[in-house]
């Protein structure tokens, strides 16, 4: 359905004449409303009685279940969510967005920023999909790459910001040496078992003789380097240095895209691989497979360190928020080496949490933007970003709403009772100590009490300092109701889930059980 979309966008975009473009938010509207009906289709499907054990289509390329479904159905909304979110102010869409291209190059690359935004969007989505329900090496790699080639495209939007080409370059080279890894990866496997659906591999690695130490040797060095190349791709400790450039140097409206969606598919996709690898006990460690599980364990302890100690020297919004997504991750990876039954609930959980935490402080942050600099038109365009933390001085005093809303989130990211973030951290944290890794469990503890610094420093600066004359702070800007009603709703999930966390609880709890029952 979204690729059928694709083509409908692709020709219409081709045959509208100069004078009669497509205004930019109508087919923004459009692409959130196909995401929308996609996800319809994908909760559709859930009623067919065979879903629950996996239906394999084309050739078995792909392996639809009742959990890919689902993640389908929460990229999709996501997705749809960030389409229709992307602010403008609403008395001033001529200027920020025109409707009719000028002889401008300015504007007419405004016009073209907005219409690719959206179709790229629904590529990337595209490949996240595929990815989730991806059964084999081909398809996986292929799944990648569409995800990738379009989030590469995302980052490099707006041509006339050096920034943001420097940004996209940044994370075209990195992301293709992970890219590299994954099929290096994927040719070792094929070379020692001659194989390449995933569920035959883990059948031929469950009859596999110990002694064979060759063949056991091959898969799991192949499964090591396809892993190595997912921890790339998802900035994990220690090979997240592309993360904060990229982060700080894109616009926002692409730094919350880069930060949220590649991240979901991927580790879906990787705990997929890693539960049913580690599902052939009897030969785990003489194929030397354990090894990957160590891995993991290395990465998450790196990425709590450093995404936590690294952060406190930050004076840069969205570099800050980039070390905190690589703690995040390291929250992540513990939860999903442990790889028990109540730590992969506890992983889909914190999935869950980090999307809508970082989504809700992204949209808050393109809001102030807006706000603050409305008169300043900066990059001919691209988007008006808060880059530093001193930029938010005393904006309580002027936007109270806003400030309280920011507030919520990075109490959230710190781990603070009754929000969300908390419930999170303390069920990956829970499932470590009952699992016996105390080591990681206490510096998962001491990094969640040193990370709170650098939020709540940026609380101090909100609410404590006298407010600053920004340019454009007195003329009057309104961002869209649709912008403000999504930042609203994600704020009071996040500050009430206290009240009714069954409908969440449980249904991580039945994901996490059903994984386990396959």
């Amino acid at each position: 359905m979204l690729f059928i979309s694709i083509l409908i966008l692709i020709m219409v975009m081709a045959i509208s004449s100069l004078k009669e473009k497509i205004h930019p938010i109508i087919f923004q509207r459009m692409s959130s409303i196909i995401l929308i009906y996609a996800g319809a289709l994908s909760l559709n499907a859930l009623y067919i009685q065979s879903i629950g054990s996996g239906i394999g289509i084309y050739s078995g390329l792909f392996h639809v279940t009742f959990i890919s479904q689902l993640i389908e159905i929460f990229i999709y909304i996501i997705g749809a969510v960030i389409l229709i979110a992307r602010p403008l102010p609403v008395n001033n869409i001529s200027t920020i967005v025109p409707a009719w291209p000028s002889a401008s190059g300015g504007q007419e690359n405004n016009y073209k920023n907005t219409i690719e935004y959206s179709l790229l969007i629904i590529f990337s989505t595209l490949g996240a999909s595929l990815l989730i329900s991806s059964s084999n090496l081909m398809s996986m790699y292929l799944s990648t790459e569409l995800q990738s080639f379009a989030v590469y495209i995302i980052a490099t939007l707006y041509k006339d910001s050096e920034l943001a080409t420097n940004a996209g370059l940044k994370y075209f080279l990195l992301g293709s040496l992970a890219s590299c890894f994954i099929l290096l990866g994927s040719g070792l496997i094929y070379t020692f078992s001659g194989l390449t659906n995933l569920e035959s591999i883990y059948n031929f690695i469950s009859v596999t003789e110990p002694l064979n130490s060759n063949i056991s040797q091959g898969i799991a060095l192949g499964f090591i380097i396809i892993f190595v190349g997912y921890l790339l791709k998802v900035s994990a400790a220690p090979l997240h240095n592309w993360a904060p450039d990229v982060y700080d140097e894109s616009p926002t409206i692409v730094t919350i895209w880069l930060s949220i969606m590649p991240k979901i598919s991927i580790l879906f996709l990787i705990l997929e691989i890693f539960t049913q690898i580690t599902s052939v006990n009897p030969v785990l460690e003489s194929l030397g497979l354990n090894t990957i599980k160590l891995l993991l364990l290395i990465s998450s302890l790196f990425s709590l360190i450093i995404g936590t100690v690294v952060g406190l020297a930050q004076i840069k919004i969205k570099r800050l928020l980039a070390y905190s997504t690589i703690s995040h991750i390291g929250f992540i990876l513990l939860a999903l080496a442990i790889n028990s039954v109540q730590s992969i609930d506890s992983f889909i959980f914190y999935i869950i949490q980090y999307t809508l935490t970082n989504l809700n402080t992204f949209l808050i942050l393109i809001a102030i933007g807006y706000i603050l600099n409305n008169n300043i038109l900066i990059n001919k365009g691209s988007e008006k970003d808060i880059n530093y933390i001193s930029e938010l001085k005393g904006l309580f005093f002027s936007n109270p709403i806003l400030s309280i809303s920011l507030t919520i989130c990075l109490l959230s990211m710190a781990g603070t009772p009754p929000f969300l973030g908390f419930f999170s951290k303390q069920f990956v944290l829970y499932s470590a100590i009952e699992s016996g890794y105390y080591f990681m469990s206490i510096a998962g503890i001491l990094v969640s009490i040193i990370s709170a610094s650098y939020y709540l420093r940026i609380i101090r600066i909100l609410h404590t300092e006298g407010p600053l004359n920004y340019e454009g702070q007195n003329s009057k800007v309104e961002i869209s109701n649709t912008h403000s009603f999504i930042i609203s709703m994600i704020t009071l999930l996040i500050l009430f889930f206290i009240f009714k966390p069954s409908i969440l609880l449980k249904s991580t709890q039945l994901l996490s059980l059903s994984i386990f029952s396959n």
